[in-house]
């Protein structure tokens, strides 16, 4: 089978490790073909180019990050066009039976039209954003005035992006009943679930590693450190975050480690240089190998997210607190059913994001737990639930009904 995986991550190589490239292995080994089109940023100077063996093509596009609103606007526009012109012009002469494709999918929504017109294919959406209502729910989007006629125009590609769908794999069952519930006329048998998932690796640490990590790091030997790894953007209520860290800087118990960057760096960088927590350090992002090392290191890995969401997100970041063998602390809206998979896994605990009280409450509770069994159930829940193969099965079951 010949598969065509559209994608706005960008990426060099399908040996890469993220929760795209770790499904995608799985289809090579199946015996399938894998083709893919991921983008390359103009600021980084490079052309249009295959890798891969012509299977991987980073396609040139205009900026989207690190540049001023007008360009990123103007780039998300015109990528919908450069994709599909991509399939037009570089894989003209090759025909596919599938169409994957993943988020933000509505800029992608010319190129599978036209591919599922052209060949035939059948089209799977592992929905991993719902937008534009979740830029309403943080207050980017209005439905009312001028940036109403912008959230009608994206909404209304979000229906035909459904529509043409012959799959919708949802990353939980609250993802999956919010898009029938919100989606009137949409057929219920298309819907199902396909969580994140990764290629599972044990990346635990002996005690003895963990000590020699954190030095290295001059990370406290003597504290339970929690950590928060990821971006630190608007969807994560960043200003909640820096409530908790200020109302937890006296606990000399704790330390809390945030490593990340994101649009409201500044604005954790800011509390740090100000009020000088003796028990909060920030650091910048790491690459990944070395990211999962420091992590593995730590007591308690933490999730974030703004609680004005009506949407049920369930954040990828989750699957590497697991991997490292660590337990969870989410602090999320009520949308979300990451808290209940948490806390019923056995494997960590939730608050919603809107109560510092209630937050700190549950410091003293993490840190007289069994951290070590706890970070013991959350490595073999991922392996039982969020392995890669988990949703390499799941999409071929749902090729093979098609």
């Amino acid at each position: 089978m010949k598969i065509l995986f559209l994608t706005l991550l960008d990426f060099s190589s399908f040996s890469d490790r993220n929760i795209y490239c770790d499904l995608l292995r799985e289809f090579i080994v199946g015996g399938n073909e894998v083709y893919c089109i991921s983008p390359t940023e103009r600021r980084f100077g490079k052309d249009t180019r295959f890798e891969e063996n012509g299977h991987l093509l980073k396609l040139k596009i205009g900026n989207v990050q690190k540049t001023n609103p007008l360009e990123k606007g103007i780039s998300t526009l015109m990528m919908g066009h450069q994709f599909k012109t991509a399939v037009k012009r570089y894989f003209k002469d090759t025909k596919f039976d599938l169409i994957l494709y993943s988020t933000p999918p509505i800029t992608l929504l010319n190129a599978v039209k036209y591919a599922k017109k052209r060949d035939g294919a059948k089209t799977y959406l592992m929905l991993k954003d719902i937008f534009p209502q979740n830029a309403v729910d943080i207050g980017l989007f209005k439905k009312t005035g001028l940036k109403g006629k912008i959230y009608k125009y994206f909404r209304k590609r979000e229906k035909t992006l459904y529509d043409i769908s012959d799959r919708i794999g949802c990353m939980s069952k609250a993802n999956a009943d919010y898009i029938i519930r919100h989606n009137r006329g949409l057929d219920k048998a298309k819907v199902g679930i396909c969580p994140n998932s990764i290629e599972v690796t044990d990346k635990r640490l002996t005690a003895e590693q963990k000590e020699t990590v954190r030095n290295k790091y001059g990370i406290p030997l003597d504290k339970k450190v929690f950590v928060y790894g990821g971006n630190l953007g608007k969807p994560q209520g960043i200003p909640f975050l820096i409530d908790c860290l200020r109302a937890g800087k006296e606990n000399g118990d704790v330390y809390y480690l945030i490593i990340g960057d994101g649009t409201e760096y500044g604005a954790i960088d800011a509390f740090v240089k100000d009020e000088k927590p003796q028990n909060v350090r920030l650091m910048r992002s790491l690459p990944k190998d070395e990211y999962d090392t420091v992590t593995a290191s730590c007591d308690v890995g933490m999730i974030f997210l703004d609680h004005r969401f009506t949407i049920p997100n369930f954040p990828s970041r989750l699957l590497s607190y697991m991997q490292v063998g660590i337990p969870v602390l989410a602090c999320t809206d009520r949308a979300s059913d990451i808290g209940a998979v948490i806390s019923d896994g056995g494997f960590g605990w939730w608050c919603e994001s809107n109560s510092v009280d209630n937050f700190s409450s549950l410091i003293p509770r993490c840190i007289s737990s069994d951290l070590h069994k706890m970070g013991d159930n959350g490595f073999s829940y991922l392996s039982e639930n969020y392995s890669s193969k988990n949703s390499y099965d799941e999409i071929m079951n749902s090729w093979n009904e098609l």
